[in-house]
């Protein structure tokens, strides 16, 4: 009887452990995140395969002077201020979780609607041309780099390098 009570015992604390352990270990994060949502009726432009572990570990981690957040260079909250410490495969929200208008607003119609940059980054995709953009400007001026040269960032000026193809 004690050696069955024995046995029971630790193969529930060994699933109790690797439980645990499940719940801590995060998620895995994909190499590739197609930007694309269902909040949208319809996209307008091609949907970018978003490289994220190129991201975190190309640019982020080699580049810690121009990156000094790591993940928060993309990953921000409320406020648009970095979140800090965060590792591969947290738990983060999707863009659209706080940036809930589908759909972009250009400056010009935005200077109409009376937006400012907050109200401007309610649009989700704004929000997300801002981060990518804004990213890009920093990393191409740290690095010294021109539109034509090896290793640019895309920015506004390039969009079909991120959007490769028109929708129909």
């Amino acid at each position: 009887m004690r050696k069955r009570f024995l046995i029971i015992a630790m193969v529930v604390g060994l699933v109790m452990l690797f439980a645990a352990g499940g719940i801590y270990a995060g998620k895995d994060v994909k190499d590739e995140i197609p930007m694309q949502n269902n909040a949208y009726e319809k996209h307008t432009k091609s949907i970018h395969a978003f490289t994220h572990k190129k991201h975190a570990t190309e640019f982020a981690q080699k580049n810690p002077d121009i990156f000094p957040n790591g993940c928060g260079a993309c990953h921000h909250d409320k406020e648009n201020k970095p979140l800090k410490n965060l590792k591969m495969g947290d738990d983060v929200q999707n863009c659209i979780e706080c940036h809930k208008k589908p759909g972009y607003v250009s400056g010009k119609d935005a200077k109409e609607k009376g937006l400012d940059e907050k109200q401007e980054r309610e649009y989700h995709a704004n929000a997300l041309h801002e981060n990518c953009q804004g990213c890009h400007k920093k990393y191409n001026d740290k690095k010294g780099l021109k539109s034509k040269d090896k290793g640019f960032a895309p920015t506004k000026s390039k969009c079909k390098a991120c959007h490769t193809k028109d929708n129909d």
